[in-house]
């Protein structure tokens, strides 16, 4: 029995690291679209670095940001990529919370939840300051 319980845990090892790896290669192909999308609309403008402009608020909603991705903007199709690759590890710790369950190992599911959760109060909750 010990034997198959190795076998699930690798098997379940690879999941999650073919879990990331998947994650981070379709995050950086969507940014990489999201990229030629805004050099073909915007790539002959010139750039001014004397004067500092902050995201218009299409690009720090997640709603409005899957909004403006989907009207194929190219600021938008980017910040999409950011976003799937901030979830790519959060979903990771959400496999592992159900992984841990499985095996039944309380202590592991515990801190995991926790960590989760602060994951989550950081990501939606927390305004910095």
């Amino acid at each position: 029995m010990n034997q198959s319980n190795d076998k699930a845990d690798a098997q379940f090892e690879q999941f999650l690291g073919n879990l990331l790896r998947i994650g981070v290669l379709f995050a950086a192909t969507v940014v990489g679209v999201g990229s030629i999308i805004y050099l073909i609309h915007h790539g002959e403008e010139p750039t001014n670095y004397t004067v500092f402009n902050g995201q218009p608020p299409e690009l720090r909603d997640p709603k409005l940001i899957v909004a403006s991705a989907a009207h194929l903007s190219g600021r938008g199709v980017i910040q999409l990529g950011v976003l799937l690759l901030i979830a790519t590890p959060v979903t990771r710790v959400l496999m592992s919370i159900f992984g841990f369950l499985r095996a039944r190992d309380v202590t592991y599911t515990i801190l995991t939840l926790i960590v989760f959760g602060a994951l989550i109060y950081g990501l939606f909750f927390d305004k910095g300051g």
